[in-house]
């Protein structure tokens, strides 16, 4: 098996923070979706945090604003912050292109 080989099977893990269904919150969820069909078929799995539900979570990430995404796997440990509607900034974040 190639490194090519071990990429296009790589799982992906992403924790989304949010606070509410806010207008930018299911954004930021719908654009994150969008982008993960797109680039990684179903080789993704999307957590989504609620701040109000679990404060004490945003510790564990280290979370300041929000919506945040941070890509726990594959390492390194990635965030972006936002709505993630600059799709290109996101795929860049992600290192699923080539800067």
């Amino acid at each position: 098996m190639t490194d090519d080989d071990e990429d296009a099977n790589e799982q992906w893990s992403l924790r989304l923070y949010v606070a509410g269904k806010t207008p930018k919150s299911v954004t930021a969820l719908a654009n994150l979706t969008k982008i993960c069909d797109e680039q990684l078929g179903g080789r993704y799995k999307i957590e989504v945090i609620d701040l109000i539900e679990q404060p004490q979570l945003a510790k564990m990430d280290q979370i300041v604003a929000i919506p945040t995404l941070v890509r726990q796997l594959p390492p390194p440990l990635k965030k972006i912050i936002g709505d993630l509607s600059n799709k290109e900034r996101v795929l860049i974040g992600l290192d699923l292109v080539p800067t």
